[in-house]
This record gives C-alpha cells, sequence and structure tokens, in this order.
C-alpha cells in the first residue's frame, strides 16, 4: 500500500500566521504539523508516501523533508495548482499510486491510535473503502455518519440535525478504484469535489466498512484555538517523544543514535580532508 498526505490550501482560518507559509510547516507542540500523519503513516508500516501541496509553499516541503531518507520514508511531491477539493486533490495521486490500494490523510490531521491493525486488515480486504470515525461534542460541524448496526448508511457534511455524533475524521483507506470514483464526481456547490461524496459511493456499493478512533483526534488547521488544543494532547501523549526521525520504537531509535555520531564524524573528516578546505588554509 501507498500513503498519500493532502497539505494543500490557503489556510486562510490561521491568518496571519499562514500568509508566509503553508499550515501543515506550522509547528505543533515540538514538531512541524506535517510530521504527525507522516508518523501515522510509518508506524503503520507505509514507507512510501506522496505529499500533495498547494504551489508556493512545496520547495518549503522539499526543505524540511528532501527524500525521506532522514526519516526513514521515500517520500514524492505533487503540486495542486487550485484548490478544488480533498477529492479533486486525491486525484493527483493517481500514477503515484501505480494501481495499488492507498492511505489518504489530512495533512493538518492528528491520531493519537496507531492506524497499524487497520491497514494491516484493509490490506487483505479484496476491494472497498474504510474510514475513522471519532465522538465529538459538536458534530454539526462535521461530516457525520450515520449509522446502521454494523455499517453506515449515509454520511451527511455539517447536518443541522446530526444522526450521530460520530465525526468522520481526515483519514481514509481506498482500493483502486477510488480514481475512477473521482472522475465521476460532479462539483459541489462549493465547486469543489467532495471526498464524502466518494465515501457516500463505497456506501452505495456495500463496501465501505469504518473504525471507531479510542485515542484523541486532532485538528491542527481548523482554527487557533484548535491548533493549541492539538499541542497540548500532544503534549501529554506518546507523541510528544516521537522525535525529528519519526522513530516509530525504542530499538529503532536507539539504532539511529548509535549511526549518528558516526555519520557526524564522517562528516566532518571528509570536510576537513577536503581540497576546498585545505587551499582555504593555505
Amino acid at each position: 500500500m501507498r500513503g498519500i498526505i493532502l497539505a494543500g490550501g490557503t489556510g486562510s482560518r490561521l491568518y496571519p500566521l499562514t500568509r508566509v507559509t503553508n499550515k501543515h510547516l506550522l509547528p505543533v507542540y515540538n514538531k512541524p504539523m506535517i510530521f504527525y500523519p507522516l508518523y501515522a503513516m510509518k508506524s503503520a508500516g507505509i514507507t512510501n508516501v506522496l505529499i500533495v501541496s498547494g504551489k508556493g509553499h512545496s520547495g518549503s516541503f522539499l526543505e524540511l523533508l528532501g527524500s525521506g531518507a532522514n526519516v526513514g520514508m521515500k517520500i514524492s511531491y505533487e503540486v495542486q495548482e487550485e484548490a478544488g477539493g480533498i477529492a479533486q486533490a486525491l486525484s493527483l495521486a493517481e500514477n503515484f499510486a501505480n494501481n495499488e490500494k492507498v492511505v489518504v490523510i489530512l495533512g493538518d490531521n492528528i491520531f493519537e491510535d496507531s492506524l497499524k491493525e487497520a491497514v494491516d486488515e484493509f490490506k487483505s480486504t479484496p476491494r472497498g473503502a474504510r474510514v475513522f470515525l471519532k465522538e465529538v461534542k459538536n458534530p454539526q460541524a462535521y461530516g457525520v455518519a450515520d449509522i446502521d448496526e454494523k455499517n453506515i448508511k449515509n454520511i451527511i457534511e455539517k447536518p443541522k440535525n446530526p444522526p450521530s455524533n460520530l465525526a468522520v475524521t481526515g483519514c481514509y483507506m481506498y482500493d483502486p478504484q477510488v480514481f475512477d470514483i473521482i472522475k465521476g464526481l460532479k462539483p459541489s456547490n462549493r465547486n469543489e469535489l467532495e471526498i464524502t461524496d466518494v465515501n457516500n459511493f463505497y456506501i452505495e456499493q456495500g463496501t465501505l466498512k469504518y473504525s471507531v478512533l479510542n485515542g484523541f483526534w486532532g485538528d491542527g488547521g481548523e482554527s487557533f484555538d484548535s491548533l493549541m488544543e492539538a499541542g497540548t494532547l500532544i503534549q501529554n501523549s506518546h507523541l510528544a517523544h516521537v522525535d525529528e526521525h519519526l522513530c516509530v520504537n525504542e530499538e529503532e531509535h536507539a539504532q539511529r543514535q548509535d549511526t549518528e555520531p558516526d555519520r557526524e564524524h564522517n562528516s566532518l573528516k571528509n570536510l576537513f580532508s577536503s581540497e576546498a578546505f585545505a587551499n582555504k588554509v593555505k
């Protein structure tokens, strides 16, 4: 499976913080926001990831993450030329997906729970999709799942009378047909291709499954308050201890610590033995 992180948009709700940078590069506690969906991918065993961002800030993601080698991943990049909705941004990943199943995470969503069990289960599922739900206090502000026994009957976007308090979070798993589904969508009243329409297609097909999250779900890009709340939630969770290399366990962290001194030593050795340095000393 391959991973896709959608990190576009103007971030207008966080002006003036986002006038000069992409919101997914803002700090959330002790790491840039984009590190959290990357960590969710990596800890679930997904290391081949595409980041879709808006034009203007794609170079900043490249400067921060490069090829992904420093975080133990392979990272590719795609530019969304203009805002067209989550589904439209996802459509840009068709070539990257290479006819494989994909895990999609919105770049401002932060998950305390591990996604590994659900990812492993989805790998063995012949076809379909999966969404992640979380109980919220204000379901009117989200896409809400209408559940009948063990199935989702419908997903309603920002309902006045919510059928449940289960919000659809910004993590989705899809089989390869998702790109054909998007091609058949019509723009909404917002003139965007809506991810809710994609999910409802799978519901009609009878192939949408769901998981309910136990740990916290943070949306760092919703407002200044949600950004601050996300930082506080992370401060008091295991996510605060994930380092800049996105080490997922103590063994990987120890291996990284063992190799760092050697890398630093070799870098200094190469510097001082270089011809340029020797000429400069002369």
